[in-house]
């Protein structure tokens, strides 16, 4: 069956930090940055998958370490104030939208983030469907999760073409039935067109639109 859709991931493929995350973070924690974030990120898998607020969680992480500054203050400055939109991306997925393709988000994230993706990013006027690991209760590299995003789009998995810059998530997808690409922002647009293109994506001209 030919790809009608392009499911795409969200952290390094249609938003990044360009500095990198530890550098975001380590405005706060300096040299103690790699253990902090390994904690605290640890600590955040439940709440990708819909179980807690990750809020308290940081909360109580900065003050094992002896910061300050409020979580709140963290949080918006680390997860959402950093993050800087990738135009080229957005600009692929208007041209495919533009030509009759579904076009859809599938990330993992927590429910803060969600909020300020969908109400400060503008995400769903974006995308035709948005699948959220912490709406559906399951998180990428979960076959079940492509799964239940294809069953929500009323499409065939092998119909969809999956982008993301994580291996084992583009893994995940393959082994729902879905096409995989595994691309981040660091390759460049022109690679990912090209990449469409091997799977069927009318490509042509798309970074023009």
């Amino acid at each position: 069956m030919s790809v009608r859709h392009v499911l795409f991931d969200a952290d390094g493929v249609l938003q990044h930090v360009p500095a990198g995350w530890w550098a975001a973070v380590e405005t706060y924690l300096g040299d103690r940055t790699r253990d902090f974030v390994r904690e605290t990120w640890s600590e955040e898998l439940p709440m990708l998958v819909g179980d807690g607020d990750f809020l308290p969680v940081l909360a109580a992480g900065l003050r094992r370490y002896g910061v300050a500054e409020p979580a709140e203050v963290v949080y918006r400055a680390v997860w959402c104030d950093a993050l800087v939109v990738v135009e080229e991306s957005f600009a692929l997925v208007r041209a495919l939208r533009s030509r009759g393709y579904g076009v859809h988000l599938g990330t993992n994230q927590e429910s803060r983030r969600v909020e300020f993706m969908r109400s400060t990013l503008g995400y769903d006027d974006e995308f035709d469907s948005s699948w959220y690991s912490c709406e559906l209760g399951l998180a990428k590299p979960d076959p079940r999760f492509f799964a239940e995003a294809a069953r929500g789009m009323g499409a065939n998995p092998s119909s969809v073409l999956f982008v993301d810059d994580t291996e084992r998530n583009v893994d995940g997808a393959r082994a729902a039935g879905m096409a995989g690409v595994h691309w981040d922002v660091s390759r460049g647009h022109d690679e990912l067109v090209r990449l469409l293109g091997e799977h069927g994506v009318d490509a042509a001209g798309l970074r023009a639109v």
